[in-house]
């Protein structure tokens, strides 16, 4: 038998190595704390925050049953925003969360973390990304900190994949808080689908293809990605009609449908629940992108493209009797040549695979929205 007696290994830590990514702390002392429910801050991506006052996406009681795994998901805090002015030199977050990370495929800043931006309308650029031990509930930590004043417009991306108990604001003694600038229309950007429209798996919030397009267009979207649980229920067709001055309904829930005969039956209906209470609301129907496994797994191709084209001939049919606010995207070659070049397990995008679906449906989003407002100005 051979004896090993040479020493264990020592353990790399990037934390004493690599002072970049040491774990702040936000300086709690020093700091005046705000909360987001409070003027003149702004909270976007909840459809029932004005009256119920909680970081969710569907109503604290639905009006309408809806599967227990949906109504927990919907605890998830994806495509929530906040956004202020303020001429204070530092600005920090203090975040209490249903439960810490535990995701084995994403990292905890995009699980639970939060991430700010600065510049305003049309110049926003990522300025910073939460630090925190993965699995904490709990956290604190700086975001922004520059040397000189002056008024700055801020967002902060809510966590993708976990819930928000608390979120504080903290920001120098003696600075200002003004109110942010109002998005360019008071039209909501609605969008129903799966683990990837509730941004799984980003690295922070910021990259999640709802939030990139909301940066972008300056408007509010509202995120109705359920992971694992984008199943085309009628309920949520009806929760999403609920939504008020809905710019339009994004649909893309192909990836969690069940199978092509499945979608058979529930595509339709979604599509007639929400007409019932918004006729002329432009719908946009978006087909799934491709498996990374798709070259070795031919099965996986084959039922993409039925179900392509069970959704082209579905949309010529609705549009020939009568229905033309209606649009098909073919999300196919969104992630180029190889998809699984652009995702983390062949299946969820990574940032680059986010801004690739944000580049794509961003045109197709501006021209839908600007024929409506076109055709509504006459």
């Amino acid at each position: 038998m051979v004896q090993n007696n040479s020493p264990e290994p020592e353990k790399v830590s990037p934390f004493q190595l690599d002072q970049n990514m040491k774990i702040d702390h936000a300086g709690t002392d020093e700091w005046l704390w705000y909360s987001p429910l409070e003027e003149p801050f702004r909270v976007s991506g909840f459809a029932w925050f004005d009256t119920e006052r909680i970081y969710r996406r569907l109503p604290a009681v639905p009006e309408v049953p809806v599967r227990p795994e949906v109504d927990t998901l919907a605890n998830c805090t994806s495509g929530g925003q906040i956004r202020f002015r303020t001429d204070s030199r530092h600005v920090s977050v203090r975040v209490r969360l249903k439960a810490g990370s535990g995701m084995y495929h994403m990292p905890p800043t995009g699980e639970c973390g939060v991430d700010a931006y600065i510049g305003g309308p049309g110049e926003w650029k990522h300025a910073g990304t939460a630090r925190f031990q993965p699995g904490q509930a709990e956290y604190e930590s700086s975001l922004f900190t520059v040397e000189d004043r002056k008024a700055r417009s801020f967002l902060l991306n809510m966590p993708l994949y976990q819930g928000v108990e608390e979120i504080w604001i903290g920001m120098e003694p003696g600075a200002e808080v003004l109110a942010p600038e109002p998005y360019d229309s008071g039209a909501r950007v609605v969008i129903y689908g799966t683990s990837i429209t509730q941004g799984g798996c980003a690295s922070r919030p910021g990259m999640s293809y709802t939030n990139i397009l909301s940066r972008r267009l300056h408007l509010e979207f509202i995120n109705l990605g359920f992971s694992g649980n984008g199943k085309g229920e009628p309920e949520l067709a009806e929760l999403a009609a609920q939504i008020s001055e809905p710019a339009c309904l994004v649909i893309d829930y192909e990836a969690n449908c069940g199978g092509t005969e499945a979608y058979r039956q529930t595509l339709p209906r979604y599509i007639e629940t929400y007409r019932k209470f918004h006729p002329e609301v432009p719908v946009i129907l978006v087909s799934r992108i491709p498996h990374g496994a798709e070259s070795f797994m031919p099965e996986f191709r084959e039922g993409r493209l039925e179900r392509k084209k069970f959704q082209m001939e579905l949309i010529r049919e609705l549009t020939e009797a009568g229905d033309h606010n209606l649009t098909f995207v073919d999300g196919s070659d969104w992630l180029g040549d190889d998809p699984g070049e652009t995702t983390v397990d062949g299946v969820h995008p990574t940032d680059l695979g986010f801004k690739l679906m944000a580049d794509r449906l961003e045109p197709v989003l501006r021209q839908v929205i600007g024929d409506r407002a076109a055709a509504a100005r006459g």
